[in-house]
């Protein structure tokens, strides 16, 4: 193939990056400067950076739908807790609440540490669910 010459100037930062390029790869510059601009004049660059682009949305898709998903199994859990919790608890007599109230901060004090401490750990709830749904699935 005929090869013709071409003079052009370029800032030495890029300059200095196809030394380094041409250097690691042992090729010589000229190989590194051709491969680039026949990667720019490809017709088929477009429909590849296109393509990449399209297979980042659909995981980004699929990864949002799981969160979604999580996040609605976590609300409905938090909503049959809250229910069961309001149906079964009995009112408190006017004189043992502030014994109570002391109790029940005593007791989420407990709780934020609880949480902090399984968070740090990687621990979740998620986790967890999949494990025992997983777990009771299999013994059926």
């Amino acid at each position: 193939m005929k090869k013709a010459k071409i003079t052009a100037y370029v800032h030495a930062a890029l300059f200095d990056k196809i030394d380094e390029l041409a250097a690691r790869r042992r090729v010589p510059k000229t190989q590194v400067v051709e491969a680039a601009l026949a990667s720019f004049l490809s017709p088929d660059s477009a429909e590849q950076s296109e393509a990449a682009i399209v297979r980042r949305l659909d995981r980004l898709t699929r990864s949002l739908e799981r969160l979604e998903r999580d996040q609605e199994i976590t609300t409905e859990a938090l909503a049959l807790f809250v229910r069961f919790w309001l149906t079964t608890t009995p009112p408190l007599p006017d004189d043992t609440y502030s014994a109570a109230k002391a109790k029940g901060k005593e007791r989420y004090g407990g709780f934020v540490e609880t949480l902090a401490r399984r968070l740090g750990k990687g621990t979740t709830l998620m986790k967890e669910l999949s494990r025992d749904f997983h777990g009771s699935v299999d013994s059926q």
